[in-house]
């Protein structure tokens, strides 16, 4: 038996295919929505589908559902400017990811995400010493 005579999986159920390559996508961003950050819950197509745009990972991003909702089928830059979670690291992402350079997309991605600074501890030296006792008269 050749490998030409084989059958597989995705000839018989091209939603399987379909459904890898989403999953493939999230994981590409840490299941984060491209615009803000957010957990992505959808797919959204940068070039939309009404204006000529296609199916292909150049042109398909993770997004949540709220961004995805949001842009609807504006152009992206537009969009994206006018956010107030604009962020241009970011939006070097997403220009990348479009020129099909998804390596230096994920990348500055990464760059982009937040460092999460909370009281738990993650303070410095000298912030925790600059707190004051106040005293009732």
């Amino acid at each position: 038996m050749h490998n030409r005579d084989a059958v597989f999986l995705e000839d018989l159920c091209p939603k399987l295919q379909d459904r890898r390559w989403r999953k493939s996508l999230h994981k590409f961003t840490g299941q984060s929505c491209i615009y803000c950050g957010k957990k992505s819950e959808s797919i959204d197509h940068i070039n939309p589908l009404s204006k000529g745009g296609v199916s292909i990972t150049n042109n398909c991003v993770p997004a949540c559902l709220s961004c995805n909702g949001s842009k609807s089928d504006s152009e992206v830059f537009f969009w994206y400017r006018n956010q107030r979670f604009y962020d241009p690291r970011r939006a070097m992402a997403i220009r990348a990811w479009i020129e099909g350079d998804l390596r230096l997309g994920i990348r500055l991605l990464q760059w982009a995400k937040p460092k999460n600074n909370s009281r738990d501890g993650n303070l410095d030296k000298h912030s925790k010493n600059n707190d004051f006792d106040v005293k009732a008269a």
